[in-house]
């Protein structure tokens, strides 16, 4: 008896290290090919069409395809795939740097027009390929769809790939468009996975006018509430960093608390069934505008290169198991007898991503273009082409709302439900390798360089300093050129060329409320919280001799 029960804990011990050595080797396999993509993308920098997710997404599928070779079609990953893996750790870091990084001056001057793409366009989007998917797939017998399925097709399929649209166009070539794509992608995100979790939460087999009600109040309630604690979490790292000063002790620490303040806001949210990607995004805003003001000069390099760092690992981590997921044998199997029904819904769900983009960004372009004044501050046709073109990309955020509404235990044990996640992986492949392959030449096309440095002229044109500064840092240390350009405008009567009165006059309203804010934020803000003019030192170095000085000269800054 003794034998037999020591021989089945050695067995166990056998298989548990043999199980831990296949994950080793598996994590191991991985990271080489992280790194591959890193190198391949490096190669390919200059290249007029490829760009890292592509690259990331082409080694991922013949990684795929290597390892259903070897394991006689029972795998195709190194990894499982986890919807927690992605949404509480690879989503967080992208999402915060985009904000940390994202230059602020062009988001909020287009923030009207973002939140008007990123939401109502949303809903506009998320309509028509509801509808249009209750419409034509009662034509195929795919299996029972209920109304909650396609109204979560709409929430899917509306979300766009912002991971991969900002590899594509480039923050320094084309700041408006960025600024618009960039935004409207996050907030388009961001409604998104609000409308899939409030279509999981209500009750959708009778709906009436109170439901219509209680669904929009909890629509904005989500919105607001994100933002709100994304900007409280902000000012908390800010007040807390400015006033306790880690940097006279150790920079490690103030880094540290900075990284885990996003981080907790993130994981806030969810614990509360917010936005998670409203309030990190918004976190990242504040936290560049104020606390990252109040750390010593080496914790900015170090936490501005650190969240970079951690976005860029996350982008190809994640684009790299997409490729080799997109060829598990499991969700194929299902559709494998009838490839053309599964090529049709694909198709028209492609069908109905063109048209539900265009049927928003032209209409709503057309009425933003309206309530602009200047016609440099208007989207012109070919500009519009470029957004449209840009957004019509579907990646990581649609996989995993479609594995969230279409996976039962693990598994998709339903033929419905295996042929929606499998038209999901062809719409997210077709989109990304055909639409990101041609963007690049499109922008090019469409916008040339000449056009793209003009209109970085039209969009600064009370400091033309402020331009040379940014062309000669090629983008680095964007804050820096900022408080540049802000500190001149508030110094008096320099001599430097100035817009024309009409173009005042045009631009007096957007002017005013910018001027309100600087006062409020110089007033009430960067006293208590810090920011640009806020000079922490370390003591003993020569800078503590004149920290006082630099504050006192930080408190005439105006941003």
């Amino acid at each position: 008896m003794a034998v037999d029960a020591s021989s089945i804990a050695t067995e166990s011990m056998g298989i548990l290290m043999s199980s831990d050595h296949k994950s080793v080797v598996s994590m191991n396999l991985f990271v080489a090919l992280l790194c591959a993509c890193i190198l391949l993308g490096h190669l390919l920098e200059e290249s007029r069409w490829m760009n890292e997710s592509i690259t990331a997404l082409a080694i991922g599928l013949c990684t795929g395809v290597v390892i259903l070779l070897t394991t006689g079609g029972k795998s195709s990953h190194l990894l499982v795939f986890s919807e927690d893996l992605f949404f509480i750790y690879l989503l967080p870091p992208i999402i915060f740097n985009a904000g940390f990084q994202v230059k602020k001056k062009q988001f909020f001057r287009n923030f009207m027009t973002i939140m008007t793409f990123g939401a109502a366009g949303t809903l506009i989007s998320f309509s028509i390929i509801s509808l249009g998917a209750m419409h034509f797939f009662h034509k195929f017998n795919i299996g029972s769809l209920k109304i909650g399925d396609y109204l979560a097709l709409g929430a899917i399929f509306s979300a766009t790939d912002s991971v991969c649209t900002l590899q594509v166009l480039n923050q320094d070539e084309t700041p408006l468009l960025y600024s618009l794509v960039f935004g409207e992608g996050v907030v388009n995100d961001a409604t998104s996975i609000v409308l899939f979790n409030a279509i999981q939460s209500f009750d959708l087999s009778n709906i009436n006018t109170s439901t219509a009600l209680q669904f929009f109040g909890s629509f904005l309630y989500l919105f607001a509430a994100s933002t709100m604690l994304g900007v409280a979490a902000g000012l908390l790292s800010a007040y807390i960093i400015k006033k306790l000063y880690f940097g006279r002790h150790s920079t490690d620490r103030e880094v540290a608390l900075m990284i885990l303040m996003a981080y907790f806001s993130y994981i806030l949210s969810e614990l509360f069934y917010l936005s998670a990607i409203l309030t990190v995004f918004f976190c990242g805003i504040v936290m560049s505008h104020y606390t990252w003001h109040n750390v010593t000069e080496s914790s900015r390099v170090t936490t501005k290169h650190t969240f970079a760092t951690l976005s860029f690992v996350a982008e190809i981590f994640i684009f790299l198991y997409v490729g080799m997921d997109a060829l598990d044998i499991d969700k194929w199997r299902f559709v494998s007898d009838s490839p053309g029904k599964s090529i049709a819904v694909s198709s028209i769900l492609l069908a109905l991503v063109l048209v539900g983009r265009a049927a928003f960004v032209f209409p709503l372009s057309f009425l933003s273009n309206l309530t602009k004044k200047s016609p440099q501050d208007k989207l012109s046709l070919k500009e519009q082409v470029t957004v449209w073109w840009a957004g019509l990309m579907r990646g990581s955020v649609s996989m995993a709302l479609a594995y969230n509404q279409f996976r039962s235990s693990g598994h998709t044990d339903l033929r419905a439900n295996a042929t929606m996640i499998t038209s999901t992986i062809t719409v997210v492949l077709f989109s990304t390798v055909v639409f990101g392959l041609m963007t690049k030449p499109l922008v090019r096309i469409l916008l040339p360089v000449s056009k793209h440095v003009s209109s970085m002229i039209s969009s600064e044109p009370s400091s033309p300093k402020s331009i040379t500064a940014s062309l000669l840092s090629n983008g680095q240390d964007s804050e820096v050129n900022r408080g540049v350009e802000d500190s001149e405008a508030n110094i008096g009567p320099v001599d430097i060329p100035r817009p024309t009165s009409l173009r005042m006059l045009l631009g007096a309203s957007s002017h005013t409320v910018h001027h309100y804010w600087r006062r409020f934020d110089n007033a009430f803000m960067r006293p208590v919280f810090g920011g640009r003019g806020f000079v922490p030192v370390v003591p003993g170095s020569p800078v503590e001799e004149i920290g006082h000085h630099w504050r006192r000269e930080g408190t005439n800054t105006r941003v």
